[in-house]
């Protein structure tokens, strides 16, 4: 059983790095977890989400309304090995007495609450809270005493708001002090840096000292990832704190709507987003070994799998940026898992 506790409160070469990188993408025996097709597999989905008693609306694709769930039977298959089912067991006993954080945009909630509908589900008379304090949301299994944290950040580096306005620091990251001493990482950002007009949540951009009105995104983007890889490379004991990137989670923009299963191939026509090419250069600039979740492609795949009108905006609305749960971030957390056991 659970229950909500709401507060106010605020509160060293080049090649050995690209090598760090994308070898720890793979299990121990040199499998690519994120080459492969998508799957039917009638024993999906994980969890039953009528059952999970705190999906955001935004994510609650069949209380919305959704009626076809072929989208949820579908699992990801590597090309050469397969995903380690998640064990909720298994997990709160591996993290017992340790904390998780996602840090990142709307899509970092997304993973979030998909991960504790896994745990949840699979332990549904266990013991939780999940408290509310500003933008930390912090799921507790109190039985074992392991914390999954959401800290709601668009950018990583720090918006400020000062005479001026808005301003997006891309050499600043002071909301860092909040990820320090946390035993398992993941971060996300890129979601949020195309954004302009009423929906831009900043007015200028300071870097290097100089104030912008604005400058080109992808730049602005691959500034802010330098500052956060520097904030990395200083500040995390790899002995102590595993840190991994979520990777790009693509949007289909409107074209998701009737949508009601994958694409059967391992590759998508258009391409990767420019974005996932970015991070992966930012990637090789850290020395304290981040994994890349690298889940682009695979939900490149998934048009089926986004809430489309079955989200807050229901019939007035298209959302073909998150995704329903349960759903596509569930495998995800299960790649999370593979990658963490």
């Amino acid at each position: 059983m659970g229950h909500w506790v709401d507060s106010i409160v605020l509160i060293s070469s080049y090649h050995f790095m690209v090598l760090a990188l994308f070898c720890c993408n793979k299990l121990a025996n040199g499998c690519d977890l994120f080459t492969g097709r998508w799957v039917y597999d009638p024993s999906y989905p994980l969890y039953n989400a009528s059952a999970c008693p705190f999906i955001e609306r935004g994510f609650s694709c069949q209380k919305n309304g959704r009626r076809d769930l072929l989208y949820t039977r579908y699992r990801w298959q590597p090309s050469r090995c397969s995903v380690t089912r998640f064990d909720a067991l298994n997990f709160l006993k591996k993290f017992r007495g340790k904390s998780i954080m996602f840090v990142g945009d709307s899509l970092s909630l997304n993973q979030w609450q998909s991960l504790t509908c896994m745990l949840h589900s699979a332990l549904p008379n266990a013991t939780f809270n999940i408290t509310r304090v500003a933008d930390l949301s912090t799921f507790e299994f109190q039985d074992y005493g392991v914390k999954v944290m959401l800290d709601r950040n668009l950018f990583l580096v720090d918006v400020v708001k000062e005479k001026i306005g808005r301003v997006l620091k891309l050499d600043s990251i002071e909301g860092g002090q909040l990820w320090k001493g946390i035993d398992l990482l993941i971060f996300n950002t890129w979601h949020w840096w195309s954004r302009r007009g009423p929906t831009q949540p900043w007015d200028v951009i300071e870097v290097g000292g100089v104030i912008k009105k604005d400058m080109d995104r992808m730049l602005a983007f691959e500034a802010a990832l330098r500052t956060w890889a520097a904030w990395v490379n200083a500040n995390i004991n790899p002995s102590k704190s595993r840190v991994f990137f979520q990777g790009i989670s693509p949007s289909h923009y409107k074209s998701c709507l009737g949508q009601t299963q994958p694409l059967l191939s391992s590759t998508y026509p258009d391409g990767v987003p420019p974005a996932l090419g970015v991070l992966k250069k930012v990637l090789t600039t850290v020395r304290k070994g981040v994994t890349l979740l690298d889940i682009t492609m695979l939900s490149l795949l998934r048009k089926d799998g986004h809430p489309s009108i079955y989200g807050t905006g229901a019939a007035n609305g298209m959302d073909c940026s998150h995704w329903c749960l349960a759903g596509v971030p569930d495998t995800w957390n299960e790649i999370l898992y593979s990658l963490i056991v």
